[in-house]
């Protein structure tokens, strides 16, 4: 069989596992593909692959497209969504120094709340915190600044990789850091600091990585396309099933891949979190989710919101930003291409975020979908209808 050859970056999350899978277990083989996988330094990086078509798709920060559909961060070329790779799997972590304050005041890392975690930190906090996140256009950037926002806490955003997160919350670089795992649990490993709150307890369904190409490329390359989403959208119904968890860490842990040890990312994956040095165990449904409740469809909605919050603080027209985010989230791909391989597609393209607390049936082709709750820590529900009435 003929096979096409197609580059894809990724930076070491374990995030990236739907790519991995693809290409080790005989996905996108089957479809035709050989995926060469290319580790990113950075995320700026990354974004310059893709733009500058030195790589046909990539592991991408979810509202990073939607910054770039904005005319932010340099944009030379349209980037769609072409699904989503993952939702949730981010932590915020503390160092060890506010670790220690914060347990004096009597916090007790419950992992859960996050409007106890902001009271007491805003208890000990220092005048300005420095916050890592992992670049400005991050879901992590996103949900530090909608979480804190309010509280009285100073802080500025400190774009750091991934990978050094741990070692600049040791070294004192930072105070504190919002990154996708494994490397908030290398941070407790290394006891430079203790976990604080996962993303899912400031935005229960937080889209966190996507599968986005550019434009043109998928215009001329529409089996290319169909035949990579059938890969990953497979890969992702692969790493949903529990018996699958210790394949997928052994795997992730790879120097070519992650380069974490296995037992932190199998601790993400089944969503049992070591969140301090004593050894602390925090149990958290839906730590990082691949496929199930419609995980991997790109919602319009989703795309929306992103849109809002970058409009506000770059001084965009929000009605504009969010048609601007909305039209290069490809949910007609995703219906088109993954229909005949078993995804049950949702009966409309965007809905009101936050509005779910617990799982509910939605309207679907199959009728067997059920979206799991997408609330906001301060119960907002957001409308994507309304700037455009």
């Amino acid at each position: 069989m003929n096979v096409m050859p197609l580059r894809l970056a990724f930076v070491p999350l374990l995030d990236m596992a739907p790519l991995a899978i693809a290409h080790e277990l005989g996905f996108a083989r089957s479809e035709g593909l050989a995926l060469e996988l290319i580790p990113a330094p950075s995320w700026s990086s990354l974004r310059d692959m893709l733009l500058w078509g030195q790589i046909e798709a990539a592991h991408i920060l979810a509202p990073l497209p939607v910054a770039m559909a904005l005319g932010l961060g340099g944009a030379v070329a349209r980037v769609d969504i072409l699904q989503n790779l993952s939702m949730n799997g981010v932590v915020v972590a503390v160092s060890a120094k506010l670790a220690d304050a914060l347990r004096v005041a009597g916090h007790g890392f419950g992992f859960e709340d996050a409007r106890i975690a902001a009271a007491d930190l805003a208890q000990i906090a220092p005048a300005c915190l420095r916050i890592g996140v992992p670049f400005p256009f991050s879901t992590q950037a996103m949900l530090v600044d909608y979480w804190l926002r309010g509280t009285g806490i100073g802080y500025e955003l400190c774009t750091i990789p991934p990978p050094r997160m741990a070692d600049a919350l040791g070294a004192g670089e930072i105070d504190a850091f919002c990154v996708g795992e494994p490397w908030g649990s290398v941070a407790v490993e290394t006891g430079a600091g203790a976990l604080l709150l996962p993303s899912r307890a400031i935005w229960a369904a937080a889209p966190e990585k996507v599968l986005a190409a550019r434009h043109d490329w998928i215009e001329e390359n529409p089996a290319a396309t169909g035949a990579l989403m059938r890969a990953v959208w497979r890969a992702g119904k692969w790493l949903a099933d529990p018996g699958n968890r210790q394949t997928a860490s052994e795997l992730l842990a790879r120097p070519e891949y992650v380069n974490a040890p296995p037992e932190l990312l199998d601790r993400a994956l089944r969503g049992e979190m070591i969140v301090t040095p004593r050894g602390e165990l925090r149990k958290v449904s839906g730590m990082i989710r691949f496929h199930e409740g419609a995980a991997s469809f790109p919602w319009r909605s989703q795309a929306a919101w992103f849109a809002t919050q970058l409009a506000e603080r770059h001084g965009l027209e929000p009605g504009a930003s969010m048609r601007s985010a909305k039209a290069i989230c490809r949910t007609d791909l995703y219906r088109q291409y993954l229909r005949g391989v078993g995804a049950d597609l949702p009966g409309a393209s965007e809905k009101l975020e936050g509005a779910l607390s617990h799982p509910m049936a939605v309207a679907s082709e199959r009728g067997t979908m059920i979206l799991p709750s997408d609330r906001f820590f301060d119960g907002q529900v957001f409308d994507p209808t309304l700037p455009e009435r």
